[in-house]
C-alpha cells in the first residue's frame, strides 16, 4: 500500500524559506516519478515542481530559481527547499507519485498516488 506523508509546512515571513518533506512507504521511491503541487483556496491545484527516476527535473516558471525538489532514495523521502517565499506561494502543498504521469507533469489528474497536505503560509 502506496502511502506518502507530508511535513515541513508552516508560516514563515515573506523572504524566508521552508524545506517541505515527503515521506513516501509501499513502493521503491527511485523506481517513480514524483512531484509537489500546491492548491490555494479558490484556486486549481497547479504542479510546482516534478522529479523523473533519472533525477531530472522540471519547475513551474513561478518557483524557479527559488524552490529545489530533490529525494534521498536511501530514506525514501521527496523534499521541496522554498527560497525567497513570497506571498503568493501561500497553499497547501502535496505530494504526489506515479510510475509515469498520465498526462504532463503539471496536470493533477494523471498522478496516482497522494499525500494528505502540508499548509505553508507566507506573510508579507
Amino acid at each position: 500500500q502506496v502511502q506518502l506523508v507530508e511535513s515541513g509546512g508552516g508560516s514563515v515571513q515573506a523572504g524566508g524559506s521552508l524545506r517541505l518533506s515527503c515521506a513516501a512507504s509501499g513502493y521503491t521511491v527511485s523506481r517513480y516519478y514524483m512531484a509537489w503541487f500546491r492548491q490555494a483556496p479558490g484556486k486549481e491545484r497547479e504542479g510546482v515542481a516534478a522529479l523523473r527516476p533519472d533525477r531530472y527535473t522540471y519547475y513551474a516558471d513561478s518557483v524557479k530559481g527559488r524552490f529545489t525538489i530533490s529525494k534521498d532514495n536511501a530514506k525514501s523521502t521527496l523534499y521541496l527547499l522554498m527560497n525567497s517565499l513570497k506571498p503568493e506561494d501561500t497553499a497547501m502543498y502535496y505530494c504526489a507519485a506515479a510510475t509515469i504521469p498520465s498526462m504532463g507533469w503539471r496536470d493533477a489528474g494523471g498522478w496516482t498516488y497522494w499525500g494528505q497536505g502540508t499548509q505553508v503560509t507566507v506573510s508579507s
